[in-house]
């Protein structure tokens, strides 16, 4: 369990996690998905879920040269449990009025 939380508790994990659920997406569009991270943060938390195993990194050739991330089999294998924790947090921690409840739902524009 300590190695879970060491990885999933940090700042900004959870919320590329559950971008990522969605599917493959872009550096770009994983960034505007996540108001307030950082390309320094998000660099770091994709490539700790990468040696974690729970996220690859796909380069298109081009032209242009892009970057995509998706989760592995391990890294979707995540989605029970973050649905648990997203309705465990409803119950006992409240939802803030116009926050979105749904992973990945920050993709979507939720609460915007």
């Amino acid at each position: 369990m300590t190695r879970v939380f060491a990885l999933l508790g940090k700042r900004w994990t959870g919320l590329v996690v559950a971008v990522l659920m969605q599917g493959p997406v872009h550096f770009s569009d994983l960034r505007r998905a996540i108001p307030g991270i950082s390309e320094r943060m998000l660099s770091d938390r994709l490539t700790e879920l990468g040696a974690a195993g729970l996220v690859v990194r796909e380069v298109d050739a081009g032209p242009p040269l892009r970057v995509a991330y998706r989760l592995t089999d391990a890294g979707l294998a995540l989605d029970p449990a973050l649905r648990e924790l997203g309705a465990w947090s409803e119950k006992y921690l409240g939802v803030p009025e116009g926050a979105c409840t749904e992973p990945g739902a920050a993709a979507a524009g939720c609460g915007e």
